[in-house]
């Protein structure tokens, strides 16, 4: 008869002990029984959270030689306690442990659609809380001036405005040059729609399609990339991957730090 090994733990479980690792934020690992691979995001008392390069978040136990490093095995390990660093806030500023919403400033910030203003609550919304300013969308910016109008700004209740696509002799320059109230900022960003704000690399895709005129643009995008046409759909896995300031375009980041500034200065 055949001889069993009564010992039925895994033999790369009982090879000669192997080094130790920190699970840092960022190192990049697969977990040897899975095969899943992604790089840590966050590590507790016994287990270790990955996320794959498509989003997907897996929990696993930190166990004697559970992970592939490089493609040799290590034990990952609980990082040390370091010394304790001011943490920040998606935008990339110094968040205040324990802060209160300010209560709502009368001065307002005005973004063209849902999606734009569901983009700023995800980088900006802990500084926005904080300085009291609340965002509002206006489903588009064709009634601009009268919406400007009505709003009635003054020194202590000033409106900024961020608007797409606001690049020379579009209709949306030509919008923005009719509001003249010195108690209102109009600002923009170059790109057709807020999607394209978001940088192509966090979304996984080389690059934003180019649309032909007269198509539904984000209808368009999403036929181009081989998504379903569901823009909502799309939208929501777009805005997933955004997790800070990085994410976005420099020429998005500063308008809306720029709007910030406005509304809330003295």
């Amino acid at each position: 008869m055949r001889a069993y090994d009564p010992d039925l733990t895994p033999s790369w479980k009982r090879s000669a002990p192997v080094p130790e690792v920190p699970a840092d934020p960022d190192l990049v690992v697969e977990e040897v029984s899975t095969g899943f691979c992604g790089a840590v995001i966050g590590c507790e008392a016994g287990t270790v959270t990955l996320e794959d390069r498509f989003g997907k978040h897996r929990v696993f136990p930190l166990e004697p030689r559970g992970f592939l490093l490089e493609g040799r095995p290590v034990t990952l390990v609980r990082p040390p306690a370091g010394p304790a660093r001011p943490s920040r806030t998606a935008s990339g500023s110094i968040a205040v442990p324990g802060a209160r919403a300010r209560v709502a400033r009368a001065g307002r910030m005005y973004v063209e659609g849902r999606h734009d203003a569901e983009l700023v609550e995800r980088v900006w919304g802990d500084d926005l809380r904080i300085e009291g300013v609340v965002v509002e969308y206006l489903e588009g910016v064709d009634d601009l001036p009268a919406v400007v109008r009505d709003f009635g700004p003054g020194p202590d209740a000033r409106l900024g405005v961020l608007v797409d696509h606001l690049v020379p002799g579009s209709k949306e320059s030509r919008i923005a040059a009719s509001v003249t109230d010195e108690h209102t900022l109009v600002v923009g960003h170059p790109y057709i729609d807020i999607w394209e704000a978001v940088k192509p690399a966090s979304v996984g895709i080389p690059a934003w399609p180019s649309v032909p005129r007269g198509q539904d643009w984000k209808t368009g995008v999403c036929r181009a990339l081989g998504w379903p046409e569901n823009t909502g759909a799309a939208w929501q896995h777009i805005l997933s991957r955004v997790r800070s300031y990085k994410d976005l375009e420099p020429e998005l980041l500063g308008r809306v730090e720029e709007l910030i500034d406005f509304v809330t200065a003295p």
